[in-house]
Protein backbone atom coordinates (compact mmCIF):
# COMPACT_ATOMS: atom_id res chain seq x y z
CA UNK A 1 0.00 0.00 0.00
CA UNK A 2 1.38 3.21 -0.85
CA UNK A 3 1.85 6.11 1.78
CA UNK A 4 1.99 8.91 -0.03
CA UNK A 5 -0.14 9.48 -3.71
CA UNK A 6 1.56 11.09 -6.29
CA UNK A 7 0.69 14.64 -8.10
CA UNK A 8 -0.99 12.28 -11.08
CA UNK A 9 -2.90 10.70 -8.70
CA UNK A 10 -3.69 13.78 -6.59
CA UNK A 11 -4.92 15.40 -9.91
CA UNK A 12 -7.05 12.38 -10.97
CA UNK A 13 -8.51 12.26 -7.76
CA UNK A 14 -9.55 16.00 -8.02
CA UNK A 15 -10.62 15.75 -11.73
CA UNK A 16 -13.13 12.58 -10.46
CA UNK A 17 -14.54 15.00 -7.65
CA UNK A 18 -15.05 18.06 -9.99
CA UNK A 19 -17.13 15.78 -12.64
CA UNK A 20 -18.98 13.97 -9.81
CA UNK A 21 -19.98 17.85 -8.38
CA UNK A 22 -20.82 18.40 -12.39
CA UNK A 23 -23.23 15.66 -13.03
CA UNK A 24 -24.85 15.68 -9.35
CA UNK A 25 -25.60 19.33 -10.09
CA UNK A 26 -26.95 18.89 -13.67
CA UNK A 27 -29.07 15.98 -12.82
CA UNK A 28 -30.81 17.76 -9.72
CA UNK A 29 -30.88 21.23 -11.58
CA UNK A 30 -34.66 22.49 -10.77
CA UNK A 31 -36.98 24.61 -13.63
CA UNK A 32 -36.44 28.40 -13.21
CA UNK A 33 -39.51 30.33 -11.91
CA UNK A 34 -38.70 32.47 -15.27
CA UNK A 35 -39.00 29.33 -17.90
CA UNK A 36 -42.06 28.22 -15.75
CA UNK A 37 -43.54 31.80 -16.46
CA UNK A 38 -42.67 31.63 -19.82
CA UNK A 39 -44.28 28.27 -20.45
CA UNK A 40 -47.33 28.87 -22.05
CA UNK A 41 -46.12 31.91 -23.91
CA UNK A 42 -43.79 30.11 -26.22
CA UNK A 43 -45.25 29.69 -29.72
CA UNK A 44 -45.65 26.38 -30.97
CA UNK A 45 -43.34 25.25 -33.91
CA UNK A 46 -40.52 27.82 -31.91
CA UNK A 47 -38.50 24.40 -31.01
CA UNK A 48 -38.51 23.06 -34.09
CA UNK A 49 -37.16 26.05 -35.78
CA UNK A 50 -34.75 26.21 -33.38
CA UNK A 51 -33.58 22.37 -34.13
CA UNK A 52 -32.96 23.05 -37.79
CA UNK A 53 -31.20 26.44 -36.94
CA UNK A 54 -28.97 24.63 -34.43
CA UNK A 55 -28.65 22.28 -37.05
CA UNK A 56 -27.42 24.39 -39.94
CA UNK A 57 -25.25 25.99 -38.08
CA UNK A 58 -23.16 23.07 -36.97
CA UNK A 59 -23.30 21.93 -40.61
CA UNK A 60 -22.20 25.09 -41.78
CA UNK A 61 -18.95 25.75 -39.51
CA UNK A 62 -17.90 22.08 -39.58
CA UNK A 63 -18.02 22.61 -43.43
CA UNK A 64 -16.97 26.06 -43.98
CA UNK A 65 -16.47 27.43 -40.45
CA UNK A 66 -13.18 26.18 -38.62
CA UNK A 67 -11.02 27.62 -40.92
CA UNK A 68 -12.60 31.15 -39.91
CA UNK A 69 -12.48 30.66 -36.14
CA UNK A 70 -9.11 29.77 -36.52
CA UNK A 71 -8.13 33.01 -37.40
CA UNK A 72 -9.85 34.45 -34.20
CA UNK A 73 -7.29 32.49 -31.90
CA UNK A 74 -3.18 32.10 -32.19
CA UNK A 75 -3.68 27.75 -33.11
CA UNK A 76 0.10 27.73 -33.60
CA UNK A 77 0.95 29.42 -30.49
CA UNK A 78 -1.80 27.53 -28.44
CA UNK A 79 0.15 23.97 -29.21
CA UNK A 80 3.44 25.46 -28.71
CA UNK A 81 2.40 26.77 -25.23
CA UNK A 82 1.49 22.76 -24.67
CA UNK A 83 4.42 21.49 -26.32
CA UNK A 84 6.38 23.47 -23.55
CA UNK A 85 3.85 22.86 -20.42
CA UNK A 86 4.18 18.99 -21.69
CA UNK A 87 8.16 18.95 -21.19
CA UNK A 88 8.18 20.98 -18.00
CA UNK A 89 5.80 18.15 -16.81
CA UNK A 90 8.14 15.54 -17.79
CA UNK A 91 10.75 17.36 -16.44
CA UNK A 92 9.18 17.50 -12.64
CA UNK A 93 5.75 16.28 -12.76
CA UNK A 94 4.12 17.81 -9.83
CA UNK A 95 0.67 19.69 -9.25
CA UNK A 96 1.71 23.02 -10.01
CA UNK A 97 2.94 21.79 -13.49
CA UNK A 98 0.11 19.80 -14.24
CA UNK A 99 -2.58 22.73 -13.78
CA UNK A 100 -0.96 24.81 -16.08
CA UNK A 101 -2.81 23.06 -18.65
CA UNK A 102 -6.63 23.87 -17.04
CA UNK A 103 -5.13 27.08 -15.84
CA UNK A 104 -4.42 27.94 -19.82
CA UNK A 105 -7.96 26.42 -20.88
CA UNK A 106 -10.14 28.00 -18.15
CA UNK A 107 -8.68 31.73 -19.26
CA UNK A 108 -9.60 31.06 -22.65
CA UNK A 109 -12.89 29.57 -21.90
CA UNK A 110 -13.30 33.33 -20.10
CA UNK A 111 -12.89 34.93 -23.21
CA UNK A 112 -15.67 33.49 -25.30
CA UNK A 113 -17.94 33.47 -21.84
CA UNK A 114 -17.39 37.94 -22.41
CA UNK A 115 -17.82 37.66 -25.90
CA UNK A 116 -21.13 35.33 -26.12
CA UNK A 117 -22.64 37.88 -23.22
CA UNK A 118 -21.93 40.60 -25.13
CA UNK A 119 -23.44 39.41 -28.67
CA UNK A 120 -26.37 37.73 -26.80
CA UNK A 121 -27.33 41.46 -24.89
CA UNK A 122 -26.43 43.14 -27.85
CA UNK A 123 -28.83 41.52 -30.52
CA UNK A 124 -31.11 40.87 -27.53
CA UNK A 125 -31.95 44.59 -27.27
CA UNK A 126 -32.65 44.65 -30.66
CA UNK A 127 -34.74 41.63 -31.00
CA UNK A 128 -32.81 39.12 -32.74
CA UNK A 129 -33.42 35.72 -31.54
CA UNK A 130 -32.67 32.87 -34.06
CA UNK A 131 -29.97 34.81 -36.29
CA UNK A 132 -27.87 34.54 -32.64
CA UNK A 133 -27.48 31.05 -32.65
CA UNK A 134 -24.80 31.20 -35.67
CA UNK A 135 -22.49 33.35 -33.18
CA UNK A 136 -23.80 31.40 -30.05
CA UNK A 137 -22.56 27.85 -32.34
CA UNK A 138 -19.45 29.52 -33.54
CA UNK A 139 -18.39 30.80 -29.89
CA UNK A 140 -18.97 27.52 -28.43
CA UNK A 141 -17.52 25.92 -30.85
CA UNK A 142 -14.18 28.21 -30.80
CA UNK A 143 -14.40 27.87 -27.22
CA UNK A 144 -14.05 23.90 -27.37
CA UNK A 145 -11.37 23.76 -29.76
CA UNK A 146 -9.09 25.81 -27.86
CA UNK A 147 -9.90 23.60 -24.96
CA UNK A 148 -8.92 20.80 -26.88
CA UNK A 149 -5.83 22.61 -27.71
CA UNK A 150 -4.50 23.37 -24.33
CA UNK A 151 -4.64 19.69 -23.43
CA UNK A 152 -3.04 18.44 -26.84
CA UNK A 153 -5.74 17.19 -28.86
CA UNK A 154 -6.87 18.10 -32.18
CA UNK A 155 -10.67 18.76 -33.57
CA UNK A 156 -10.50 18.42 -37.17
CA UNK A 157 -11.31 14.84 -37.44
CA UNK A 158 -14.72 13.32 -37.95
CA UNK A 159 -14.37 11.39 -34.36
CA UNK A 160 -13.29 14.22 -32.91
CA UNK A 161 -16.38 16.48 -33.92
CA UNK A 162 -18.50 13.55 -32.74
CA UNK A 163 -16.51 14.05 -29.55
CA UNK A 164 -17.45 17.51 -29.42
CA UNK A 165 -21.15 17.06 -30.12
CA UNK A 166 -21.23 14.97 -27.21
CA UNK A 167 -19.45 16.88 -24.65
CA UNK A 168 -21.65 19.52 -25.74
CA UNK A 169 -25.27 17.31 -25.65
CA UNK A 170 -23.45 16.47 -21.87
CA UNK A 171 -23.22 19.89 -20.77
CA UNK A 172 -27.43 20.55 -21.33
CA UNK A 173 -28.49 17.88 -20.47
CA UNK A 174 -30.30 16.90 -17.01
CA UNK A 175 -31.59 13.90 -17.12
CA UNK A 176 -29.98 9.91 -17.46
CA UNK A 177 -29.62 10.80 -20.86
CA UNK A 178 -26.57 12.55 -18.81
CA UNK A 179 -25.18 9.82 -17.32
CA UNK A 180 -25.02 7.35 -20.85
CA UNK A 181 -23.48 10.81 -22.71
CA UNK A 182 -20.60 10.78 -20.07
CA UNK A 183 -20.47 6.96 -20.33
CA UNK A 184 -20.07 6.91 -24.14
CA UNK A 185 -17.22 9.43 -23.52
CA UNK A 186 -15.26 8.05 -21.13
CA UNK A 187 -15.60 4.63 -23.03
CA UNK A 188 -14.33 6.62 -26.18
CA UNK A 189 -11.04 7.88 -24.39
CA UNK A 190 -10.51 4.16 -23.13
CA UNK A 191 -11.00 2.34 -26.42
CA UNK A 192 -10.81 5.02 -28.86
CA UNK A 193 -13.79 4.39 -30.45
CA UNK A 194 -17.46 5.01 -29.94
CA UNK A 195 -19.79 1.77 -28.87
CA UNK A 196 -22.78 2.73 -31.07
CA UNK A 197 -21.48 3.77 -35.30
CA UNK A 198 -23.94 7.20 -35.12
CA UNK A 199 -23.02 8.80 -38.81
CA UNK A 200 -22.10 12.55 -37.96
CA UNK A 201 -25.57 13.96 -39.04
CA UNK A 202 -27.37 12.08 -36.69
CA UNK A 203 -25.27 13.34 -34.00
CA UNK A 204 -25.41 17.11 -35.33
CA UNK A 205 -28.79 16.70 -35.14
CA UNK A 206 -28.96 15.13 -31.33
CA UNK A 207 -26.69 17.83 -30.28
CA UNK A 208 -29.46 20.65 -31.83
CA UNK A 209 -32.48 19.10 -30.26
CA UNK A 210 -30.85 19.32 -26.85
CA UNK A 211 -29.91 23.03 -27.28
CA UNK A 212 -33.07 23.74 -28.65
CA UNK A 213 -34.87 22.14 -25.56
CA UNK A 214 -32.33 24.01 -22.97
CA UNK A 215 -32.39 27.37 -24.75
CA UNK A 216 -36.22 27.34 -25.89
CA UNK A 217 -37.67 30.03 -23.32
CA UNK A 218 -34.46 32.60 -23.56
CA UNK A 219 -34.17 32.68 -27.23
CA UNK A 220 -37.99 33.11 -26.83
CA UNK A 221 -37.55 36.16 -24.97
CA UNK A 222 -34.38 37.10 -26.27
CA UNK A 223 -36.49 37.90 -29.84
CA UNK A 224 -38.75 40.57 -27.94
CA UNK A 225 -36.79 43.96 -28.19
CA UNK A 226 -35.34 45.12 -25.40
CA UNK A 227 -37.06 43.01 -23.06
CA UNK A 228 -34.79 40.42 -25.32
CA UNK A 229 -31.62 41.76 -23.44
CA UNK A 230 -32.98 39.46 -20.52
CA UNK A 231 -32.54 35.89 -22.46
CA UNK A 232 -28.93 36.91 -24.74
CA UNK A 233 -27.67 37.26 -20.95
CA UNK A 234 -28.34 33.87 -20.78
CA UNK A 235 -25.36 33.01 -23.23
CA UNK A 236 -23.03 33.09 -20.58
CA UNK A 237 -24.60 30.65 -18.76
CA UNK A 238 -24.98 28.15 -21.07
CA UNK A 239 -21.71 28.73 -22.51
CA UNK A 240 -20.21 28.50 -18.62
CA UNK A 241 -21.89 25.21 -18.73
CA UNK A 242 -20.08 23.95 -21.67
CA UNK A 243 -16.72 25.80 -20.68
CA UNK A 244 -16.75 23.30 -17.58
CA UNK A 245 -17.93 20.41 -18.88
CA UNK A 246 -15.46 20.69 -22.30
CA UNK A 247 -12.67 21.61 -19.58
CA UNK A 248 -13.54 17.83 -17.22
CA UNK A 249 -13.42 15.88 -20.21
CA UNK A 250 -10.30 17.04 -21.73
CA UNK A 251 -8.41 17.08 -19.02
CA UNK A 252 -9.71 13.70 -18.07
CA UNK A 253 -8.22 12.39 -21.80
CA UNK A 254 -4.99 14.37 -20.44
CA UNK A 255 -4.60 12.59 -17.52
CA UNK A 256 -5.79 9.40 -18.97
CA UNK A 257 -2.55 9.97 -21.18
CA UNK A 258 -0.07 10.67 -18.36
CA UNK A 259 -1.22 7.31 -16.33
CA UNK A 260 -0.56 5.38 -19.55
CA UNK A 261 2.99 6.75 -20.01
Amino acid sequence: MKLFKSALEKEWMKLEKDENAFLNKSLHKEETKLNQFLEDKVPDGLQKTLDEAFAKSFGLVFEKGTDVIEKTYKKDDIEKEYQINSYIVNLKENRRNLKAFSKKASGAGNKNLLLSGVSGVGLGVLGVGIPDIVIFTSLMLRSVYETSLHYGFQYDTEEEKKFILLVIQGAVCHDTNLLKINSELNAFMKNGCFSKNQNMQDCIRDTAKALSKELLYMKFLQGIPVVGAVGGAYNIAYMKQINKYAEIKYRRRFLMKKREI
